[in-house]
């Protein structure tokens, strides 16, 4: 045979592992470290970010790779039978006394066998361990031919995954495209392995484990109530209102008119001290209380971290389903719960 026909085979074993590897690779990356580096400028990054983000396009970007695959292996296969097998067939005939239906049948089943094996090991197994090994470097080198294929496979992709859907909605499964997420037991399965690998040091993987279940806990697990809060109300006279907060340990304290649960802001003591300073009377309760943040009891800690933030500030009043306010929940509160600290007393909850 001539050498031609071994750099085929070669060839074609190369573009189905690429396939395997741009899979593996693909789902296996993480996005955060794709979108780093595309905002570091990283040319292939920007490229693969737009497939990651939207599970349409990943759906489509995996539907590639396996046509590219199934296409590669039967072009693969037919072509070794074309050539390998029938330069081979004399030779079983000669050594073993087969007659010519036999050493073709014998030949054909030979090289069928050794080259899965060779297939398997060259083109699933090594692409598949390198791209779950270094899945963002695999992914990186194998987006422009994935591009092109996108570009030469498209009417075929369209076909497919609408059928694959039809398929499945008949069956009454729902899809929802391939997604890079993990379920809060998937990703401390994660964090337990790294830790028995020795990547986590004890009071990181603690860290961690705390900082996974903080999405669990809500405003109202960590707030302090309303009966627990020094607060005034908003009719307190200024000589009051002056000796209350020099007696108060606190630079913030929560203003109600009538009720403790009708809250309308907050005042802070740098304000009074202001007003104090300047004018020697301040203005009325009411005028110096600024605007209070409202959150719904049942917002998860971990969103409440980044309302706040947004918000530029550091505290908010808890609200039950009715839009009651119930207590009080501050920065300190979610910090503690990460840290694994004691909670905050309620003398020190809205200092």
């Amino acid at each position: 045979m001539s050498p031609t026909v071994w750099a085929v085979i070669l060839v074609l074993i190369l573009i189905n592992a690429l396939y395997v590897a741009a899979e593996f690779g693909a789902v296996s990356v993480r996005r955060s470290r794709v979108r780093q580096l595309s905002d570091d400028g990283h040319w292939l990054a920007r490229v693969l970010l737009p497939f990651l983000n939207d599970p349409a396009n990943l759906d489509r970007y995996v539907a590639v790779s396996q046509v590219g695959i199934t296409l590669s292996s039967l072009l693969l296969g037919a072509y070794a039978q074309a050539t390998v097998a029938v330069a081979l067939a004399p030779h079983l005939a000669a050594w073993f006394g087969l007659d010519s239906q036999a050493a073709s049948s014998s030949a054909a089943i030979g090289v069928l066998v050794v080259l899965t094996a060779v297939q398997v090991v060259a083109s699933e197994l090594i692409p598949k361990s390198l791209a779950l090994q270094f899945p963002t470097q695999v992914a990186l080198a194998t987006v422009l031919p994935m591009r092109w294929s996108l570009a030469a496979f498209r009417p075929f992709i369209s076909v497919l995954n609408g059928s694959a859907t039809g398929v499945l909605r008949l069956a009454g499964i729902e899809t929802s495209g391939h997604r890079h997420l993990h379920s809060p037991d998937e990703i401390e399965l994660l964090i337990v392995e790294s830790r028995d690998g020795g990547l986590l040091e004890p009071d990181e993987h603690k860290r961690l484990r705390r900082a996974l279940r903080l999405g669990l806990r809500t405003a109202g697990d960590l707030m302090v109530p309303l009966s627990k809060l020094t607060m005034l109300p908003v009719e307190t006279p200024w000589s009051q209102l002056v000796e209350v907060v020099a007696a108060s340990p606190f630079s913030r304290i929560p203003v109600y008119r009538d009720a403790r649960s009708n809250v309308v802001g907050t005042l802070r003591v740098k304000d009074l001290l202001y007003h104090y300073v300047v004018d020697g009377v301040g203005a009325p309760l009411e005028k110096l209380a600024r605007p209070v943040v409202r959150v719904p009891h049942d917002l998860p800690a971990d969103r409440l971290i980044t309302l706040l933030r947004d918000r530029l500030v550091h505290q908010a009043m808890v609200t039950d389903a009715s839009g009651v306010v119930i207590g009080l929940i501050t920065i300190q509160d979610v910090i503690g719960a990460f840290l694994g600290a004691t909670p905050l007393s309620a003398d020190e909850v809205h200092r």
